[in-house]
């Protein structure tokens, strides 16, 4: 197999960059929709799915793969949402064995309530602390990864 192609200086301070800014944006945005609405990052991007399938319903199989979760992390979710009223399960009419994730009235409510905190984080914490260029050259470049740039994201990875 080879040696490995070890990272130069740039390199290794725009992996590391990335791993920081990305983890310190997950975890600001997380504890500021915790705070203010009593929801997790991980379930508002969950609701937010949800809330853009046709009728708020998706199979699980499809909701793990766009959201780039695990099945059995999906289902933990669901669980916890379901317990506090704000999803539910549905049985799929022509799959006996299937099941729908479905975004209840109430769970589209604290979601429509918790979106302007979301944008308000997103905003404060990235977007307005790049000017537009900077945003577009990061959106282009951050599209070719991982994939060849033609903005695939039909990997199947999750992390």
């Amino acid at each position: 197999m080879g040696e490995p192609r070890w990272l130069d200086e740039v390199e290794m301070r725009a992996w590391m960059e990335f791993l920081r800014a990305h983890a310190e944006l997950v975890c600001r945005l997380d504890r500021e929709l915790e705070a203010a609405h009593g929801l997790s990052l991980a379930e508002y991007e969950v609701m937010a799915f949800l809330s853009e399938a046709p009728d708020g319903r998706m199979r699980p199989s499809e909701l793990a793969r766009q959201s780039r979760i695990s099945p059995s992390a999906l289902t933990r979710r669901i669980d916890r949402l379901e317990g506090r009223g704000l999803v539910r399960r549905e049985r799929c009419p022509n799959d006996a064995r299937g099941a729908y994730a479905v975004l209840c009235p109430e769970g589209r409510d604290r979601l429509v309530a918790a979106a302007p905190t979301h944008v308000r984080g997103v905003r404060a914490h990235f977007v307005d602390r790049l000017d537009h260029s900077q945003l577009e050259t990061l959106a282009v470049a951050l599209a070719a990864v991982p994939g060849d740039g033609t903005g695939d994201r039909a990997s199947g990875c999750a992390p």
